[in-house]
């Protein structure tokens, strides 16, 4: 070796010790997140959202050093789902988390992206997401909220809190696939005798509309199909009902704390917080179509006694006895 190349080996380095220990480290990997709503503090969306984050920084994972999020909301518009999941797939994440069933149907557009659904609602084998539930086999898994069971259950607890219940309306945004969930409360309705009509409400300029219509059909009651729209403007549902003197059902966690009458279904913050889980799996080299799909196993049900007492109702003792929370 002559002078000049020890020099110049030299002076190589300690140049070469930073990129080579960049190497070894390899890229920070980026998770896409499409959320329902928008990131103000304090409400369901960033509840949600947060829960996923302290799901991964239980996982060890510090975000803006291991990880890095680009969340993506759909400001209470499920129709901006097709363009949001579109920036998502030419930024390249390397994971696409789903919060809502339209969002997953979106985020779909890709093939070799994973896509971890935090909260779907609707069937993910029906609306062909998914092969199975216990072996997906394609690019999307995680957590669906949907059980068969559930549809009834709500109806069934419904009709608990007004045992003359004769005649519901049903809500749905149509940006919200559900053909699944419908059938269910139909079938459910008609095993409790109970007349349901389906009602379209798209968005928040809808609700007087809706509910108004509601009442001229003779309705006693209304059940909502889960959705970012119903879930963003909960406490305005919840304001338009008791207007209306409309009892209410939802699957939306916290619907029953912003003033409708009763809430059943999966925490869905908690289902936020699992799918962290799914996501340091698929890091760690996991294929999403091997993960089986996970469906709650925990239900709550949550009853406003304050919004039963404005309306007139007095909910039987058997039905308190059953909720997991009263709001009085």
């Amino acid at each position: 070796m002559n002078r000049r190349t020890f020099l110049c080996g030299l002076t190589l380095a300690p140049l070469a010790a930073p990129l080579a220990a960049e190497g070894q480290q390899g890229r920070v990997p980026r998770i896409g997140v499409l959320a329902p709503g928008g990131p103000t503090p304090g409400t369901l969306p960033m509840q949600v959202f947060d829960a996923f984050r302290q799901g991964l920084r239980d996982l060890g994972y510090v975000e803006g050093q291991t990880i890095v999020i680009e969340s993506r909301w759909d400001e209470g518009r499920p129709d901006r789902y097709a363009s949001l999941a579109e920036e998502l797939i030419r930024l390249n994440v390397d994971i696409i988390v789903a919060g809502t069933t339209g969002a997953t149907v979106a985020a779909k557009a890709t093939k070799s992206i994973p896509i971890v659904m935090a909260a779907t609602g609707g069937d993910p084998v029906r609306l062909g997401l998914a092969e199975s539930l216990t072996r997906p086999a394609g690019n999307v898994t995680g957590l669906t909220l949907q059980t068969y069971e559930l549809p009834g259950k709500r109806l069934e607890l419904l009709k608990a809190a007004l045992p003359s219940l004769s005649r519901v309306i049903l809500f749905r945004h149509p940006a919200s696939p559900s053909p699944t969930e419908i059938t269910e409360y139909e079938r459910a309705a008609r095993t409790l005798g109970l007349q349901l009509q389906t009602m379209e409400v798209r968005g928040p300029e809808d609700f007087d509309a809706a509910f108004h219509a509601a009442v001229r059909s003779k309705a006693q009651a209304v059940v909502m199909i889960q959705s970012s729209l119903y879930a963003t403007y909960r406490a305005k549902l919840a304001s338009v009902a008791l207007k209306t003197r409309l009892p209410t059902m939802s699957g939306e966690t916290g619907f029953a704390q912003d003033g409708g009458l009763m809430n059943y279904g999966p925490n869905i913050p908690d289902s936020w917080r699992r799918a962290a889980s799914y996501v340091d799996k698929i890091l760690k080299g996991t294929k999403p179509g091997d993960l089986p799909i996970e469906q709650p196993t925990k239900f709550e049900l949550v009853i406003n006694l304050k919004t039963a007492k404005a309306l007139g109702l007095t909910i039987p003792q058997s039905l308190l006895l059953r909720a997991d929370e009263l709001i009085r």
